[in-house]
């Protein structure tokens, strides 16, 4: 359509800028119900793997996905009444004994010491006497701050069951999804596109899998060693090892951020009798565990998920992270190696027809 006339003109560009403003305001409001379609269906592709493994060992599809959810589900139940309550009750020790923690602090035997190597002009029982007066002062206020990150993990619970609930429907139905996106593909190009698409979906689903065998690895192995070292005082072994289960989630950085959270709450919680001894075991035993997971541990696993450079590795997670937080830098790697698995599969065969 020729149009000649300047206001009808700037009258069809504003109204398209209004409805691109109209668009991206919708992907903001609802970016929180995209980022739950996202994630489930990430865990869908993790699990698929499972499910077609029964499959070809020639159980019906519903059969194998009803097996696989159960065993999920025994798992998951398992961990609720088994390890949370524990981790719920170090948590309340945890809380009830903050106030008085900084006087246990000061009185420890290795202030003195570490003081000696001070400058004079720090005072380090003065500081932790300052830092006890405050919680003292301030413990309505943390009180508060507890309560909204109750409501926060609430609100997070909520997004969980959503979370699972569209994850059961994307397993239930992953197969009618995949063939409902082939049949708008041309058919001259279905059958490239089909063969593409289940090495990406399949690729996702290892790389899931070798993700949470890298932190259950390292959790199941953190708790091992912090119940050993509760002998000298270690405490919360139950509690620390979920939190590097948690981290260890997060590829590239969650091991290390991870380690570096457990290693200064030992030093902060560590029986004072013991002085520096046991938090600094604990930091060399994470010194050597991610060494052993960096060149052993996660080669041998993600070497069978994805094949992705260390380079792009690095890059794909920064820029994730940055652009969807812990999301992002979750599926980042596997984005990576899609879009390597394109770039060889289409594109560089199209640049040497050429």
């Amino acid at each position: 359509m020729k149009i000649q006339n300047a206001f009808r003109l700037g009258l069809l560009g504003g109204l398209g800028v209004l409805v691109a403003i109209a668009i991206g305001e919708a992907i903001v409001t609802l970016s929180t119900i995209l980022t739950y379609i996202g994630a489930a269906l990430f865990l869908a592709l993790g699990i698929d793997p499972a499910v077609s493994w029964l499959e070809r060992h020639r159980f019906p599809r519903w059969s194998a996905i009803l097996i696989v959810l159960v065993a999920i589900a025994g798992v998951v139940v398992g961990l609720v009444f088994s390890v949370v309550p524990v981790i719920a009750d170090q948590v309340n020790n945890l809380v009830t004994n903050l106030p008085g923690f900084i006087t246990t602090v000061s009185n420890a035997k290795w202030v003195p010491e570490v003081q000696h190597n001070l400058p004079g002009w720090i005072n380090l029982n003065d500081l932790i006497n300052n830092a006890g007066i405050w919680l003292k002062n301030n413990i309505a206020t943390i009180g508060g701050g507890l309560f909204s990150v109750g409501i926060g993990i609430a609100s997070g619970v909520a997004g969980l069951l959503i979370i699972v609930i569209l994850t059961l429907y994307f397993v239930a139905s992953l197969s009618n999804m995949k063939r409902a996106l082939y049949r708008l593909v041309p058919a001259t190009r279905r059958a490239r596109f089909a063969d593409i698409t289940e090495q990406i979906m399949a690729s996702v689903g290892r790389y899931v899998i070798g993700q949470g065998t890298i932190a259950l690895l390292n959790g199941v192995a953190s708790f091992i060693f912090l119940s050993i070292m509760s002998i000298w005082g270690v405490k919360y072994p139950a509690l620390f090892a979920f939190i590097a289960f948690l981290f260890a989630l997060v590829p590239l950085v969650g091991t290390l951020s991870g380690s570096i959270l457990i290693t200064l709450s030992t030093l902060l919680l560590t029986a004072s009798d013991n002085g520096p001894w046991p938090t600094i075991a604990v930091a060399i035993y994470y010194l050597l565990y991610m060494q052993v997971e960096a060149y052993i541990i996660n080669p041998r696993v993600m070497t069978r998920a994805v094949k992705v450079p260390g380079a792009v590795v690095v890059i794909a997670a920064l820029a994730g992270g940055s652009l969807l937080g812990i999301l992002g830098a979750l599926i980042a790697i596997p984005v990576a190696a899609a879009v390597l698995l394109i770039i060889d599969q289409v594109v560089v065969p199209r640049q040497n027809d050429l």
